[in-house]
């Protein structure tokens, strides 16, 4: 059986890099390790490996990283042509849909989200009412982007086992 990998980074393409940035670092917490910077297509080593993952006539890039306070990287991209998809929910379609954001005070992070301008799609509810104090909410980014906030971690939210 193969060792448990650990998760590296996520990629976030966003309408607004230095926006993206000032969020998520100043309302998320993250902190930047590489301000925003412009990629152009031609013959460079990162110009080439961009062609490689999106393919010839994407022109330039902007990019930005960011970690979160459990060293997962977090990169926001900015593209020439960037839109906002129908559906900022698929999830019928395969592929990601959301990712998870850990804090113990999540309704305070909550509004923040909100106060920055994001969105709450949904009441906090909780995992095992009665049982354990476990939260969740999911919410969306100023841009649209869904994802979820979390009181505790992943593991101590579902060693409980099956939903009853």
């Amino acid at each position: 059986m193969p060792t448990p990998r650990t998760f590296s980074h996520i990629g976030l393409s966003v309408p607004d890099l230095e926006r993206a940035v000032e969020f998520y670092r100043d309302v998320m917490g993250f902190y930047v390790i590489m301000s925003p910077t412009e990629i152009i297509e031609d013959g460079s080593d990162i110009g080439v490996m961009c062609n490689d993952v999106f393919g010839p006539g994407w022109s330039k890039i902007r990019i930005a990283h960011l970690a979160t306070g459990d060293r997962i990287g977090f990169e926001l991209f900015e593209f020439a042509g960037n839109h906002a998809p129908d559906n900022n929910l698929p999830y019928r379609q395969t592929g990601l849909f959301h990712f998870a954001i850990q804090d113990p005070d999540l309704e305070g992070l909550l509004g923040r989200i909100v106060a920055a301008g994001g969105k709450q799609r949904m009441p906090v509810r909780e995992y095992f009412p009665g049982e354990k104090p476990y939260r969740m909410v999911y919410v969306e980014d100023p841009f649209g982007i869904v994802f979820e906030l979390y009181s505790h971690s992943y593991e101590l939210t579902y060693s409980a086992g099956a939903y009853n």
